[in-house]
């Protein structure tokens, strides 16, 4: 059983940076990909940044370029490094693990952008 604890979120303004984090527990961090996700009301939760095991990043085309996904295995945390935000970066944002048979989230970090 994999728990996952996301923190950082906040309400900003256009342009503004934050970073959010991701603590694991309940495995070994190192074994585990880490992905973010985001979720607005009405809508399905969006793919955002995934950073594997090896360290291999991916991230969504509306965030290329803007943010930045990392871990330290030493701290069992990932964070997302959110620059430049806009209005559509806005929603509950999810720290999302899996392992062969299961998945596993967070209960997620609101992020509020505004003008």
């Amino acid at each position: 059983q994999v728990q996952l604890v996301e923190s950082g979120g906040g309400a900003v303004q256009v342009g503004d940076s934050l970073t959010l984090s991701c603590v694991a527990s309940g495995e070994i961090f190192s074994y585990l990909p880490l992905a973010w996700f985001r979720q607005v009301p009405g809508n399905e939760r969006e793919f955002v940044a995934r950073i594997t095991i090896g360290g291999v990043k991916t991230y969504a085309d509306s965030v290329k370029g803007r943010f930045t996904v990392s871990r330290d295995n030493a701290k069992n945390t990932a964070w997302l490094h959110m620059n430049g935000l806009k209005f559509e970066d806005a929603g509950v944002y999810f720290c999302n693990t899996w392992e062969p048979i299961d998945t596993y989230w967070g209960r997620g970090t609101q992020v509020t952008v505004s003008s």
